[in-house]
């Protein structure tokens, strides 16, 4: 692995090395919103990289709230996940059909609940199939294992947590919504929020850590990150339209080797919908030189 890549991005020719090992467990984590006209569960049945499970995070999920998917609970994902054949000692390597979209939620998920070997396909399925690799259509069938929690409470932000955090200013925002929903440009695309971002949020937009759904080197993840006003010295939180692409921002900080970020699950689904959060509406203030 080149050492300016990132640890945790894995690339096709590793992993169509590394098909069929006993301890690897590939997962289709695609996920997309309605803008996007593609739909996750069609293009899996219609080929899928070899060995891949469907990992479906709307149904993985708190069917508690009205939130989408929200981070379930310890025991519950456990049960899902051993359900699917995935221990926490197996290596695990997500990829979603953009590249760079969806794969990285499953991988802090994953993580978050105690898995250590996590990683993401770089270049997804897309890449996957621009270059002519094997899929298959057959969904593979992998014995029930035992997936034992180790759930690290301390990354997730819930929501009267996050409004600390505003009032405070204890802990950099990092949002990973487009630069047009940030500054209220553009509508949100779910029906009934606010247009905007929290006070004292910087406009980090999931789509500048990839290039073609390959992930940036380690030396272009650092500069976007400072360059949005993020400095990687201090804590951050990442926050996005519904806990999706905050993740891409979490692992470009984890690639870094900033550890010390959270990521709130509600992001602005939760947050814009409310009558009582407040928002900014316009651009981020300027980066100070």
């Amino acid at each position: 692995m080149s050492e300016s890549k990132s640890r945790f991005v894995v690339s096709a020719d590793w992993l169509q090395a590394e098909l069929g090992k006993p301890d690897l467990r590939v997962l289709d984590a695609s996920f997309y919103l309605p803008a996007q006209k593609r739909d996750a569960d069609a293009e899996y049945a219609a080929g899928h990289i070899p060995g891949a499970i469907r990992f479906d995070q709307d149904k993985i999920a708190d069917h508690s709230t009205s939130l989408p998917h929200t981070i379930p609970s310890p025991d519950y994902f456990a049960t899902e996940a051993g359900r699917l054949g995935i221990s926490e000692n197996d290596r695990i390597v997500v990829y979603d059909g953009i590249g760079l979209f969806a794969s990285p939620r499953v991988w802090w998920l994953f993580r978050v609940m105690g898995a250590k070997n996590v990683f993401v396909l770089d270049g997804g399925l897309d890449g996957w199939k621009a270059e002519g690799r094997r899929l298959e259509t057959t969904t593979p069938s992998h014995a029930p294992a035992t997936f034992t929690p180790d759930f690290d409470e301390s990354r997730v932000v819930a929501l009267d947590r996050m409004r600390d955090i505003v009032a405070s200013g204890a802990m950099q925002i990092a949002d990973a919504r487009s630069a047009g929903r940030f500054a209220a440009a553009e509508p949100e695309p779910r029906a009934g929020m606010r247009s905007g971002h929290m006070p004292g949020a910087r406009s980090l937009p999931s789509g500048t850590f990839a290039n073609q759904g390959r992930f940036k080197s380690l030396p272009e993840l650092r500069q976007t990150i400072e360059e949005a006003g993020i400095d990687l010295s201090k804590p951050v939180v990442t926050s996005c339209g519904s806990g999706i692409t905050a993740a891409i921002i979490t692992l470009a900080l984890e690639s870094l080797g900033h550890h010390d970020n959270k990521l709130y699950d509600g992001s602005w689904s939760e947050w814009g919908s409310r009558d009582d959060t407040p928002v900014v509406t316009g651009p981020p203030t300027p980066v100070k030189a």
